[in-house]
């Protein structure tokens, strides 16, 4: 069975897409409740810290146990309605308990979750390099809803990419160790020293701390050729996009904007297509 399966791309991907399909649901769970479990973990230890009186506040909802419910009226969801796109088709976008809408983010973050793995099957098939890649596109989808939504990146899921990355260096799987650990330190100081220049120069500061480990989480899996291009991309792409949205909604120039989001588009397309990209330049400019 494994063997037809990984004989065939168009099965690969189908099956891929059917269980990115599943991991989107799950990882809609992991936006909307990490937060507020790290928000409520830090109120607690910050009282501790300063040492302040107890106060009694009830957790927020765990990530893997509790049931999913309408935020709004509490209704328990069924397990069919669960299912991924189909359920929110079957329900028409709407709350069986109350009637009110259901956010987008729901479908969206499943189908694209399951073209991202329908992709990585495609790209590499469903051996060790597919699943890893599969796995680098969930990290990177939780990252960017999780930074659309807060604007926070949390270390629960970039430093485990990190982590992830250079382990799997190890094998030489997309890079080699020494492409892995160069990466990582290069992503990590290019943003950590324009962050303290800008600093320096204007008294602001114009970006997270978490953008600094993501992009080393980036290069511990794309080596340290992939920093520039993963840099140039998800530059060109925020200054459109955040132009627009700016534009659009009418806010001003100085309205913070997540830059997650983009550094997360451009580390999955410099890990699935990199090598191709930059050949394709090269016979472009005739640098060959």
């Amino acid at each position: 069975m494994l063997e037809a399966i990984q004989a065939s791309a168009a099965l690969s991907a189908g099956l891929a897409l059917l269980f990115g399909l599943l991991v989107g649901s799950f990882l809609n769970v992991v936006i909307l409740r990490l937060p507020p479990r790290l928000e409520w973990q830090w109120r607690r230890d910050a009282r501790e810290i300063l040492e302040l009186p107890e106060h009694y506040e009830p957790a927020p909802p765990g990530i893997v146990v509790q049931r999913s419910a309408c935020p709004k009226c509490g209704h328990r969801l069924a397990p069919w309605e669960n299912l991924p796109l189909l359920s929110f088709a079957l329900l028409r976008g709407k709350c069986r308990g109350c009637g009110t809408p259901i956010s987008w983010q729901y479908p969206i973050v499943e189908l694209v979750t399951g073209l991202m793995f329908a992709a990585c099957a495609w790209r590499f098939g469903v051996g060790t390099e597919g699943i890893a890649a599969m796995a680098f596109s969930g990290f990177l989808v939780a990252l960017t809803g999780i930074d659309l939504r807060t604007t926070l990146l949390p270390d629960q899921l970039t430093y485990p990419l990190l982590w992830i990355g250079l382990g799997l260096a190890t094998m030489t799987l997309f890079v080699s160790p020494v492409q892995a650990i160069f990466g990582a330190l290069a992503g990590y100081l290019s943003l950590w020293s324009v962050y303290w220049g800008f600093k320096l120069l204007t008294g602001k500061e114009g970006m997270g701390h978490g953008d600094f480990k993501l992009l080393a989480a980036l290069g511990a899996w794309c080596g340290v050729a992939g920093i520039l291009p993963i840099v140039l991309m998800s530059s060109f792409i925020g200054a459109i996009v955040g132009s627009l949205w700016i534009g659009l909604r009418g806010q001003d120039r100085a309205t913070p904007i997540p830059f997650g989001p983009y550094l997360a588009a451009a580390g999955w397309v410099q890990l699935m297509w990199g090598p191709q990209i930059l050949q394709a330049y090269r016979d472009w400019s005739g640098l060959n």
